[in-house]
């Protein structure tokens, strides 16, 4: 069967010597910038990362690029970085992707708000593949469609979320084609997985809640979805579409074949996105969903909210909507939760509305993640929603640049630096690196630039990446590592990454853990690179 049509927005100095070093000595030296917005709160100093002989080369490797911008480059692309948590597909295409395959489907643009439409052509629209041969009329649907040129001392809330809406018309089509864009850049980024979110069987969720209808009593609306296999059937089509995207994805990758591109062997997981600006009933039809497909298929594992935060709809339904995931969390409770929570600043919306969206998303649904996270400290009592975060190890997702081009936030107004010394899990992400025209390489450069992060912190941050990922299976690490350090369980404490893994235990291990197969995979990514780079700093 044909992918369904989704909703059109739809959802941002080591010294290089022998031995180890504590990177205690690091953070004291970072700038001004990245010091707490409230200093007299400030937790205490985690425990001592002790820092290897080879990562201090690494490092003296890298502030030996400074002055480098294509080396420098290089260096962040060729890091690796674990995982993408934090990815919307259609929004992580690259805009002129999309425009091609636009032209190969035969759309229109409409001239006036340079927006895709169906075939045929008519007044006031002109072919998609005009834009391949007018420079012009190209560059204004990058434009259009994307953040290209958006001017710098201009609010780009607006025009960030309406180039969703542009070019909905174009992503619904082909799920496969754009993972396999997609896939392409994060292999090509040194990423091993992708956690990238999509709005299943929509149409059919959107007729099926018109269906059911409303009912404040969470317990009773889902009876009424699941009553007579509807909520199955739903269920099925999703993994009908999902089939359908892997056979476009396999077709466009050449996977299975001798000519197979490496994006074939990415881990990719699917996160079912829900629209906080819909009905209560179409929100609770949808999340119902998600959870009830990643109990079903492990090509799925959990659900997210997205589209603007802020959007009147989104402030009147949200504790609302807080209350749906926990009640469906009792009904599925092997399905995973990360929230697009705190996405809002001053001036975007009222102070009322600043006060509690993080601590809700953490205490009434315990969501697993925060996307986002960004009014921490206009929250009220954010100390104790930081330290919970830190207690239960809910991680925070960070993308740099759409939390510039979306909010204004970026440098010292941003929460990351006061994340991380309450001992929050980071990880970075991307959001929607295509309609942001960045890569996760960008996102790493830009936490090295701004806050002074050395390599060994950024290494723990792709590590992380893989460490909160919704992967199967136990860790390669002990305990909680944004705590206590990246120190391997007993079974692989004696073995090398790089190297064959000798013992029974650790080779058990790998073979049964999805989750520590890639983490040991990255480390193994990790001694190579280190070794490269160890090299290259003599």
């Amino acid at each position: 069967m044909t992918l369904q049509r989704r909703s059109a927005v739809s959802r941002r100095v080591v010294p290089a010597v022998l031995g180890t070093l504590s990177v205690l000595s690091l953070l004291s030296a970072l700038p001004a910038a990245a010091q707490p917005a409230h200093p007299d709160d400030r937790p205490a100093a985690p425990p001592p990362r002790q820092v290897t002989a080879a990562e201090a080369r690494t490092d003296a490797h890298l502030r030996s690029l400074r002055d480098r911008p294509a080396a420098l480059r290089e260096f962040f692309r060729q890091l690796p970085k674990g995982g993408d948590l934090h990815n919307h597909l259609s929004g992580a295409v690259s805009t002129e992707y999309l425009i091609e395959l636009a032209a190969e489907d035969g759309l229109c643009i409409d001239t006036a708000r340079l927006a895709a439409v169906p075939a045929p052509c008519g007044p006031g629209t002109r072919p998609a593949a005009d834009a391949r041969t007018d420079r012009a009329f190209r560059d204004a649907v990058i434009r259009a469609w994307s953040m290209e040129d958006f001017p710098p001392d201009r609010n780009g809330h607006d025009h960030f979320f309406d180039t969703f809406d542009k070019f909905g018309e174009v992503t619904w089509r082909h799920r496969g084609k754009l993972l396999a864009e997609v896939a392409d850049t994060v292999v090509r980024n040194n990423q091993f997985y992708l956690e990238t979110m999509v709005t299943p069987a929509s149409d059919s969720a959107k007729k099926l809640a018109a269906q059911v209808g409303w009912d404040d009593d969470l317990a009773a609306l889902h009876r009424k979805l699941v009553a007579d296999g509807k909520l199955d059937k739903l269920v099925a089509e999703a993994r009908e579409e999902a089939d359908d995207g892997d056979a476009e994805f396999r077709a466009a990758e050449h996977c299975g074949t001798p000519h197979a591109r490496p994006a074939c062997d990415l881990t990719v997981r699917w996160i079912s996105q829900a629209s906080r600006g819909s009905s209560p009933e179409r929100v609770f039809t949808q999340l119902a969903l998600g959870m009830r497909l990643a109990e079903a298929d492990p090509r799925f594992v959990g659900v997210n909210l997205v589209q603007p935060e802020d959007w009147d709809s989104s402030l009147r339904n949200y504790s609302l909507q807080m209350r749906m995931v926990a009640h469906l969390r009792t009904q599925y409770p092997r399905a995973r939760v990360t929230l697009h929570a705190g996405e809002l600043w001053p001036g975007l919306v009222k102070p009322e509305d600043l006060r509690f969206h993080i601590a809700e998303a953490v205490d009434a649904a315990r969501t697993d993640r925060v996307g986002h996270g960004v009014d921490l400290v206009h929250e009220d009592d954010w100390q104790r929603t930081a330290r919970t975060m830190a207690d239960r190890e809910v991680a925070v997702e960070v993308p740099f640049s759409s939390n510039a081009q979306i909010l204004g936030v970026k440098g010292a107004d941003h929460p990351f630096g006061t994340y991380r010394r309450y001992g929050v899990p980071v990880v970075l992400a991307t959001d929607d690196p295509g309609v942001s025209r960045i890569d996760i390489s960008h996102e790493y450069r830009y936490a090295a630039d701004t806050y002074g992060l050395r390599y060994p912190e950024l290494k723990d941050l792709a590590r992380a990446s893989l460490e909160y990922g919704f992967l199967t299976g136990p860790s390669l690490w002990q305990g909680n590592p944004t705590a206590a350090g990246y120190h391997p369980v007993a079974a692989c404490r004696g073995e090398r990454p790089g190297l064959p893994v000798r013992g029974a235990a650790c080779r058990h291990l790998l073979a049964e853990s999805a989750r520590a197969r890639l983490e040991w995979r990255q480390e193994a990514a990790f001694a190579a690179f280190e070794q490269a780079h160890a090299r290259a700093s003599r």
